[in-house]
C-alpha cells in the first residue's frame, strides 16, 4: 500500500528530489547511474582477508562435498560454474536492437552450479558449512587438520540432527540451504513467500525439508523464519537480509572468476574494462559478487544490478539513501513479478551500505523481456535459464544503447576502450527448472519475439 508520507516527505517531494522515481512508480524501465560511485571505493568492515578465509574454508570442505555430492567429484568438491562465451547471442542482440554492441560477451553460468543450480549455492552452502564447522570444532569432533570427508560418517549426521536451521526465501536460497543442511543431518525449516514456485517447494520436501508456506512476500517469510529461530536456542537462522557469511560466500566468486578469465586470456586492466551485470533481489548475491570483484579488479571492473520494474527495492534504497527504511510498496509499486528470485520489496541495509560506493548503477526490466531473452539465448547458444537469471542482458544493452549509459562511459573515460571490453551477464539460476516448466517459459518467449 502506498504511504502518504515516507521519512518525513510526501511522495511528490521524493519525486521532485529524484525525478527517475516518477518513471519507477509508473512501472517504466529506468537506467540509473550511481552518484556515490567512486573510482577508488572506500574501505568497508570486510576485507580481502575475509574473502580468502571463506575460500580456504570451502577448500577444507571440498573432500566432504566431493564424497556426498558425486556430481562435484570431477571438480574435487569445489562448487564452481563455467564461464560461457556467447558470441551468437551478442550477434542476435545486435540484430534484434539494431545497435552495435562492441566487445566480447560472456555468460557466468551460476545456473549450472552443482547441488542447487543457482548463485545461492555460493552463499547458502557456504554459510551452512561455516556453521557446521563451528559446531564440530567447538564440540571437539573435528580439527582444522582433519580430512573433512569424515563428516559424511553417521556419527556426525547424528550430532547435527540435534540442531535446526531456518531461512526465509523466494526459492533458490531455500534450495541451497535446504539441500546442504539436510545432507549434513540438520533439521531444516524453509519459510517460502507466496511467489515461490511450486516445483521448488516440492523438491525441498523430497529432500526431507520442512517447507513453511506464507501468503505474503519475501520480507514476511524472512520475519517468520527469524521469529521461529529466536524461540529455539538450537536453531540457527540464515538471514538473507543481513548475513555477513552469505555475503562472503558470494564474494569468493571473484577469486574464481579471475582465474577463469586468465585461462581464457581475457585481460582486465585500464585498457580492457570488465562490465558485470547482476540480477538483484534483496542484494546478497550480487552485493557479495560486486564486493569481491572490486577487491580483485579495482577500477577496471564496472558492476551493475538489474531489478524488475515491479520490485526495484535496491534502486529505491540506494537512490534515496534510506536503504531498508523504505519498501517499494510505500511508493505504490506492487512487488509482483514473474522473476520470483527478484521479488523483494525491501532491500538489505547491510548490503546496501557496503556496496553503495562500489556499484556503478542499477536498471530495471519488464518481465516480458526476460522471456524474450530466454528464448533468444536458447536458440543461439542452447543454454536455458530461468526468467530472473536473464535480467542482466537488459542492463548490458541499456549501458551500450541509452543516453544514461553513454554519459557513464564518458564520465569514466571508457568510450575509446569499448572494443577491448569484456561483458559478463551473471546467469543466476535455471538448471533445476523442470523440463515442462522450462518449455512453457521458452514458448512464452518465442511468442514475444516472433
Amino acid at each position: 500500500m502506498q504511504a502518504e508520507v515516507i521519512q518525513g516527505k510526501s511522495i511528490e517531494e521524493w519525486k521532485k528530489e529524484y525525478p527517475v522515481l516518477s518513471e519507477m512508480t509508473k512501472l517504466k524501465e529506468v537506467f540509473w547511474t550511481n552518484p556515490k560511485y567512486k573510482s577508488i571505493a572506500e574501505a568497508s568492515s570486510l576485507s580481502m582477508e575475509d574473502v580468502i578465509d571463506a575460500e580456504e574454508r570451502l577448500a577444507r570442505f571440498a573432500p566432504y562435498i566431493a564424497k556426498v555430492f558425486p556430481e562435484t567429484a570431477k571438480e574435487k568438491g569445489f562448487i564452481e560454474s563455467p564461464l560461457f562465451p556467447i558470441p551468437k547471442m551478442r550477434t542476435k542482440l545486435e540484430e534484434f536492437y539494431q545497435h552495435a554492441l562492441p566487445g566480447s560477451l560472456f555468460l557466468k553460468g551460476d545456473s549450472h552450479l552443482p547441488i542447487s543450480g543457482s548463485i545461492k549455492a555460493r552463499g547458502g552452502i557456504y554459510e551452512i558449512l561455516k556453521y557446521a564447522e563451528e559446531l564440530a570444532l567447538t564440540n571437539g569432533l573435528l580439527s582444522l587438520e582433519d580430512d573433512y570427508s569424515i563428516l559424511a560418517e553417521q556419527k556426525y549426521k547424528d550430532f547435527f540432527s540435534g540442531y535446526s536451521i531456518a531461512v526465509g526465501s523466494t526459492g533458490n536460497l531455500g534450495l541451497s540451504i535446504g539441500i546442504m543442511s539436510a545432507k549434513l543431518g540438520f533439521k531444516v525449516f524453509v519459510h517460502m513467500s507466496a511467489d515461490a514456485k511450486q516445483w521448488k517447494k516440492n523438491l525441498l520436501r523430497e529432500k526431507g525439508v520442512d517447507v513453511v508456506e506464507h501468503a505474503s512476500d519475501f520480507s514476511e517469510a524472512v520475519a517468520q523464519g527469524r521469529k521461529q529461530a529466536s524461540e529455539d536456542p538450537d536453531m540457527y537462522f540464515v538471514d538473507d537480509e543481513s548475513s555477513k557469511h552469505l555475503f562472503l560466500g558470494y564474494s569468493v566468486a571473484a577469486l574464481r572468476l579471475k582465474k577463469q578469465l586468465e585461462d581464457k586470456n581475457i585481460k582486465v586492466d585500464a585498457e580492457h574494462p570488465l562490465f558485470v551485470y547482476l540480477p538483484c533481489g534483496v542484494g546478497g548475491g550480487p552485493g557479495g559478487v560486486t564486493f569481491g570483484l572490486k577487491l580483485v579488479f579495482g577500477d577496471h571492473v564496472h558492476c551493475f544490478f538489474v531489478e524488475p520494474t515491479h520490485s526495484p527495492c535496491m534502486l529505491l534504497g540506494l537512490m534515496t539513501g534510506l536503504h531498508d527504511g523504505v519498501a517499494v510498496q510505500d511508493f505504490g509499486i506492487d512487488n509482483k513479478t514473474e522473476a520470483d528470485g527478484l521479488a523483494v520489496g525491501r532491500p538489505s541495509e547491510f548490503i546496501g551500505k557496503v556496496i553503495e560506493n562500489k556499484l556503478s548503477g542499477i536498471s530495471t526490466v519488464e518481465d516480458e523481456k526476460l522471456f524474450s531473452y530466454l528464448a533468444l539465448l536458447a536458440d543461439t547458444e542452447g543454454i536455458f535459464l530461468e526468467p530472473s537469471a536473464l535480467a542482466g542482458f537488459s542492463t548490458y544493452i541499456e549501458l551500450l544503447k541509452s543516453e544514461a549509459g553513454k554519459t557513464y562511459m564518458e564520465k569514466e573515460y571508457l568510450q575509446s576502450k569499448l572494443n577491448n571490453a569484456a561483458h559478463i551477464v551473471w546467469g543466476t539460476g535455471g538448471s533445476m527448472v523442470p523440463e515442462k516448466e522450462m518449455k512453457q517459459y521458452y514458448e512464452r518467449g518465442k511468442r514475444i519475439i516472433e
